[in-house]
């Protein structure tokens, strides 16, 4: 009863307090009756006009309560029903949930290890995953793109929230995160694998990232770097690395990490 009497209606909590109330009057007048009437008959119909009255006024609330009761079941129960018919009809475009936009960029920076944490430390940014592009090789494994022979190179597939960052700020990070300018290498990690890479999936993220390989090459030069060898082109197929791969540093806090950049601030980061 407490637990659902702030549920009712104000209407039914009067209804209750009412036959409350008229319980209350019948058996204090059955009580009065009793002590000053003591004939045997009288203070029979006296104790049977309570008792009637007692069972009277209990069905009435119970009916309340159990009406509530009920309603608040179907209720739920209808609710339910309609959650689970829902699930099991296909919407149509009209009813289906809107989603939201999402933008996606291929990044090689020499290992993809340090390149990934780089890249997951970045606001905005929610999914990154370590893979092979840039070659030939369909499905390549380590060991094979280690040969050089796949024409591929690590890198960095970056999933972000166009609301929340934007390209030119990720390339920022891309650009002061390595050094461009050397070929095919990176640091101590030598060969085509390691090569510096942007692949993009938007006509506009290709445009932006020619222009700002051609506004850093200026401020590069201006602190004696030679030219960057970047590789910028559309996206082809990407290929997952195996599962170890995968956020390695987040699993091997202390592993190799071979990043390091020309200590060259990237003026693309306040483009749009």
């Amino acid at each position: 009863m407490c637990r659902f009497g702030n549920r009712l209606s104000s209407d039914k909590l009067g209804y209750i307090k009412l036959i409350t109330f008229l319980h209350y009057v019948c058996t204090s007048v059955a009580s009065w009756l009793q002590h000053n009437y003591t004939t045997f008959a009288l203070h029979k119909l006296v104790v049977t006009a309570y008792l009637s009255t007692t069972a009277v006024c209990r069905f009435l609330v119970s009916m309340v309560v159990t009406t509530r009761l009920r309603l608040i079941w179907n209720r739920f129960t209808m609710n339910k029903m309609g959650a689970m018919s829902s699930k099991i009809q296909m919407p149509t475009p009209e009813t289906a949930l809107p989603g939201r936009s999402e933008s996606l960029k291929v990044s090689g920076m020499g290992c993809f290890w340090g390149a990934e944490r780089r890249f997951w430390k970045q606001a905005g940014v929610y999914s990154t995953q370590v893979g092979y592009a840039g070659g030939f090789t369909p499905n390549p494994t380590y060991e094979e793109t280690c040969t050089g022979r796949t024409g591929h190179t690590e890198v960095v597939r970056v999933l972000w929230d166009p609301e929340k960052t934007s390209f030119a700020k990720l390339l920022k990070v891309f650009w002061e995160s390595h050094n461009p300018t050397q070929g095919m290498r990176q640091g101590n990690d030598v060969g085509t694998t390691y090569r510096s890479a942007v692949y993009t999936y938007e006509q506009e993220h290709l445009e932006q990232a020619l222009a700002s390989k051609h506004n850093y090459q200026k401020v590069l030069t201006e602190g004696s770097f030679g030219e960057i060898t970047t590789e910028i082109a559309e996206a082809k197929e990407f290929f997952y690395a195996e599962d170890y791969h995968q956020q390695y540093l987040a699993k091997n806090p202390r592993g190799y990490c071979g990043l390091s950049g020309t200590g060259v601030s990237c003026p693309v980061g306040l483009q749009k």
